[in-house]
């Protein structure tokens, strides 16, 4: 079985494992751009802890963000880690909004999508897997987020090597799969799931959906 083959096959075995995973959690457009910043080497859940701060100050806003001052954002983000320097990447990406599109978030997301990726790119904090969850998630756009979930995954099913860079994972999965939004989302979110069930550092190989594989024996 191709590698193409075998990425499309583990989508369909992971997807009966657990099925609709409902991501990505958020309100509204602005929750989800945030989610994807404030969720950098953190969990979800200490992620949506800072988000509720947020909310409880009602500053899910382009106005209220931009006015706070950057002590007062990050206090209130503190539950999501590295909070100082996720309050300037909040802050980045506002003035980034504000300074290409007048703050208009919908004017944002009408972008094209590599022009909009390449801009997002440049926005200091902003990394490939961020920008893309932001594309994927926000913007709903065909583009497939790779994590450390993701490479570990396959690393460890022999599907790449250790200096597999994150464009050429992104390409894996792209060019084997249909380019499909849906798709996309929900089968990052599987790659989430089963590394925070089963393929951690150590990694709990019994029972779990890949562990199998008559193609790779």
């Amino acid at each position: 079985m191709s590698t193409h083959q075998r990425i499309r096959e583990f989508y369909s075995v992971l997807y009966e494992a657990y099925g609709s995973q409902g991501w990505w959690p958020g309100e509204d457009t602005l929750e989800i751009i945030l989610g994807a910043i404030l969720t950098q080497n953190t969990s979800w859940k200490n992620a949506k802890k800072a988000i509720d701060n947020l909310k409880r100050e009602g500053l899910i806003s382009v106005e209220g963000l931009r006015l706070i001052s950057l002590d007062e954002l990050a206090q209130l983000i503190r539950p999501s880690g590295y909070y100082n320097q996720k309050a300037v990447k909040v802050k980045n990406f506002i003035g980034f909004l504000v300074e290409e599109y007048g703050g208009d978030l919908g004017k944002m997301l009408s972008e094209d999508t590599k022009r909009f990726r390449s801009k997002l790119l440049r926005i200091r904090g902003i990394g490939p897997e961020t920008a893309d969850s932001i594309l994927l998630y926000a913007a709903k756009r065909p583009v497939f987020v790779v994590d450390t979930y993701t490479y570990r995954i396959l690393l460890r099913h022999n599907l790449i090597g250790e200096e597999t860079t994150y464009e050429e994972i992104q390409n894996l999965f792209m060019d084997s799969l249909p380019q499909d939004t849906g798709l996309f989302n929900e089968y990052h979110a599987l790659l989430v799931k089963l590394g925070k069930e089963r393929c951690r550092k150590k990694p709990i190989c019994k029972g779990c959906p890949l562990e199998y594989d008559p193609h790779n024996v």
